[in-house]
């Protein structure tokens, strides 16, 4: 009976291995295939706000708005959206970054006519929610928190435009931990 020498059995050996990780290296994970929102994507524990901000469609104003708010050291943005349809429904995707972690917070906002000189002075906040129910956006472990808020704008007549800004506020103090500039915005 021949023998193989070692090297041509090492050899084949190696060569079974390389195939066997090469086989199992591109092997697709089933469980990654399955399809996620857009939304689901930004609602991660922990996102970056500039990973929110760039993931936004692009605004068509004056219907439409990104919106930045400022704090110390924190940040939020609200994506405004009014589909054109006859509902009449403003969508306020609300994002917080760097709050106080596990607390409430409220979204509110107050207007001007646009034919006020004065553009955004009113301090007539009005606390949004789901409708006229006031919905706080939570804070997790981070101090990270996303809302999907929503607004009924039906009682203003179609092309009514305002001046908005809003404010975030702490639900138990009232503080004011985040502001906006000045936009406008007018009812579709």
């Amino acid at each position: 009976m021949k023998t193989k020498p070692l090297p041509v059995i090492t050899k084949g050996i190696a060569f079974i291995i390389i195939l066997s990780v090469i086989n199992l290296s591109c092997k697709k994970d089933v469980s990654d295939n399955q399809p996620v929102s857009d939304n689901q994507k930004l609602q991660t524990e922990n996102p970056s706000p500039e990973s929110i901000i760039a993931q936004a469609d692009t605004a068509i104003a004056p219907y439409n708005l990104n919106v930045l708010l400022y704090g110390k050291s924190s940040l939020g943005f609200i994506k405004f959206r009014q589909k054109p349809d006859t509902a009449r429904i403003i969508n306020l995707d609300t994002w917080v970054f760097n709050l106080k972690p596990n607390h409430a917070y409220l979204l509110q906002r107050a207007v001007n006519l646009i034919t006020d000189p004065t553009q955004c002075s009113s301090t007539a906040w009005l606390t949004l929610g789901l409708g006229l129910t006031p919905q706080a956006i939570h804070t997790n472990k981070w101090g990270f928190g996303y809302q999907l808020l929503w607004r009924d704008v039906s009682s203003a007549a179609r092309g009514t435009a305002f001046y908005i800004h809003f404010q975030i506020i702490d639900s138990l103090t009232s503080e004011t931990v985040l502001t906006s500039d000045c936009n406008t915005y007018t009812v579709r």
